[in-house]
């Protein structure tokens, strides 16, 4: 046994004495190290440090990660120009592959628009290109990548995506939702990701207090299909990988769902199918957000994805007792997630939680049926951080207080579980933690306190993970060790949270080199 001793144990519940013994992997006791010391336990005691729950992630994709991380990415630029640079200098050494770059970001652009197909092909030249703006939902392809997927000015728009196209009917190069996954398929897997660059940089998580993360990963194909399988690099990279993945599966087809699950369960102890992952919408950025009403900025109501599939995969899901997860960001998008998951609730039992992820933007009686049905809410506060300047001009001042509502969805008695989305945001859990208080000054009175965005980013996000109750005697050993109390620091001073040691079930985890890089500004 081993007895972790510190200035003090703070879990969701308060302050728990100053001392965790741990027995094979398991909490056996929280509470004062001079009633749990005894001669034949060893002690490691972190003076002046607080012991605290291990932080859980909810929504994290962890194999975009590490391409970000060793790839190219785009948001240190400040124009088109910057990108166009960025892009030459990394086509100077693509070979024939096909290039895909990471987290453009238009808003931060000086001309605030994305760059064209034909610019893009000015510093490719012949390469296949695929940039991802930085939500995900909006990529912009240069010229031979459009010739590669036979995008031209005759293609329709695939359904739930859109091709945006000039006022002579070509397309301009920027693809929209499903309209991302033409390019994306035909440019093929690129080999970006190895197996031991996704355990590393999963091991680098550790630095910041993580011990899981809910991991949406593909089965293949989609917009990251030059990424290649995501199921089985996880799978292959399980054995080495030190925290705990809970795999949220996006499949097409029920029989790609069960063949991904099982190579998934088949990884290792820390690697487990835990559920499906679909889209009901797309993003506030890329205006792609089914809105009940049209958008402040510009006469759309986004782009609605949920069809019948969704139903047929949430229903093979749950039959096997895994969890659905569902992407809803905007209003729409919320309730028509809603209605689905209010049916499955009815008519498949209690065998799996349902999760409906970001919950951006929802209705006043959208937020009691949510909170009716048990239904998780996984959000994400560092949108906020990243939307600052343009949200309100998106979504209008009268739909403000209904976004990212966390007070009003914890006042109804819904679950929160803390994330990132990352790389669409930093995977830092502490300016996530720090944003849920301070919003970036977003509406304030749709704040959290210190201790409910604590309990968020730890028990909640544990909830919605399918695991036990964080530092719960009995509850495995996942825990971290920081240089002040979350709950006690200001945002300001929770921003700059140093991780001392990060425990996944009672065996350290990180490997003592602090945080991890994160390329970029954001």
């Amino acid at each position: 046994m081993t007895l972790l001793t510190a200035a003090s144990v703070r879990t969701p519940g308060g302050v728990a004495g100053d001392a965790v013994l741990v027995d094979n992997g398991v909490v056996r006791a929280v509470g004062s190290s001079a009633s749990l010391r005894t001669r034949d336990v060893r002690e490691i005691d972190y003076p002046g440090a607080v012991i605290i729950p291990g932080v859980r992630d909810a929504h994290f994709h962890p194999v975009a990660y590490t391409a970000a991380l060793a790839g190219l990415t785009l948001d240190i630029a400040t124009s088109i120009a910057e990108v166009l640079d960025l892009v030459r200098a990394a086509a100077s050494g693509a070979g024939e592959r096909t290039l895909v770059g990471l987290r453009l970001d238009d808003e931060a652009l000086e001309e605030r628009r994305l760059p064209t197909a034909a610019e893009i092909t000015s510093a490719t030249g012949p390469i296949p290109t695929v940039l991802h703006r930085y939500c995900g939902h909006v990529a912009v392809a240069n010229e031979a990548a459009l010739a590669l997927a036979g995008i031209g000015a005759t293609t329709p728009d695939p359904p739930g995506g859109v091709i945006d196209r000039d006022p002579e009917g070509s397309p301009t190069g920027v693809l929209r939702e499903t309209a991302i996954d033409l390019v994306s398929e035909a440019c093929g897997d690129t080999g970006a990701v190895s197996a031991d660059a996704l355990a590393a940089s999963m091991a680098g998580l550790a630095g910041l207090g993580i011990t899981s993360i809910g991991a949406m990963v593909r089965r293949g194909g989609g917009a990251w299909a030059t990424l290649g399988n995501e199921t089985d690099l996880v799978a292959t990279a399980g054995p080495a990988i030190p925290i705990k993945l809970r795999c949220y599966v996006i499949a097409d087809t029920v029989a790609d769902l069960h063949d991904a699950g099982a190579r998934l369960d088949e990884a290792g102890p820390r690697i487990r199918w835990q559920g499906l992952k679909r889209f009901g919408d797309g993003s506030f950025g890329g205006h792609t957000a089914a809105m009940h009403e049209p958008f402040a900025d510009r006469d759309t109501t986004g782009t609605l994805r949920l069809t019948d599939k969704d139903a047929v995969l949430a229903r093979a899901a749950m039959a096997s007792g895994r969890d659905v997860a569902i992407h809803a960001i905007g209003d729409l998008a919320c309730t028509v997630v809603l209605d689905l998951m209010e049916d499955l609730a009815a008519t498949e039992g209690n065998r799996s939680r349902l999760r409906i992820e970001h919950v951006s933007v929802i209705r006043t009686d959208d937020v009691a049926r949510l909170a009716r049905l048990g239904i998780i809410a996984s959000v994400q506060p560092p949108f906020m951080g990243s939307e600052t300047g343009w949200v309100e001009e998106r979504i209008g001042p009268e739909r403000m207080r209904d976004t990212y509502a966390f007070r009003t969805l914890w006042d109804a008695g819904v679950t929160l579980a803390g994330g990132s989305d990352c790389p669409v945001e930093s995977p830092d859990p502490w300016s996530g933690m720090a944003l849920a208080r301070d919003r970036a000054g977003l509406t304030p009175a749709q704040a959290l306190s210190a201790s409910e965005a604590f309990t968020m980013y730890t028990a909640g996000g544990a909830a919605a993970l399918g695991e036990p109750e964080p530092l719960a005697v009995g509850s495995p050993a996942d825990l971290a060790v920081v240089d002040r109390d979350p709950v006690e620091a200001t945002p300001d001073e929770l921003r700059r949270t140093e991780v001392i040691a990060t425990y996944v079930d009672g065996e350290r985890a990180d490997t003592g080199a602090g945080r991890p890089p994160w390329p970029g500004v954001r």
